[in-house]
């Protein structure tokens, strides 16, 4: 499995929003995700190490998970090729949107 199929799945995508906020113990993101049984908790976060998105660390008898952003760095030079496109967009939106605040031409 690559960075992307990990990504693509919904629970999987809210674990790493969750740990985009800060270093977590397992039990708490097994807390966070209540349609889910502990094991398929995971089993997600397993697959989320594997690829290089987060990493794991024992204190005591936790396990505390955290994100690593630059497991990121696939996805994000991927996304690269496309916010030229983005940002040519966002710039004839906003020209658009002066152009009308500017009233009616007459």
């Amino acid at each position: 499995m690559d960075v992307f199929e990990a990504v693509a799945e919904p629970s999987r995508r809210t674990l790493l929003d969750l740990l985009a906020q800060g270093e977590l113990p397992a039990g708490d993101l097994v807390a966070a995700l209540p349609g889910l049984t502990q094991p398929a908790v995971s089993r997600h976060l397993r697959i989320l190490r594997e690829v290089g998105l987060v990493e794991v660390r024992p204190d005591g008898q936790r396990r505390i998970y955290a994100l690593r952003p630059d497991g990121l760095a696939e996805i994000d030079k991927w996304l690269g090729r496309y916010r030229r496109c983005w940002a040519r967009h966002l710039d004839s939106l906003e020209r658009h949107l002066a152009r009308n605040q500017e009233g009616p031409q007459t």
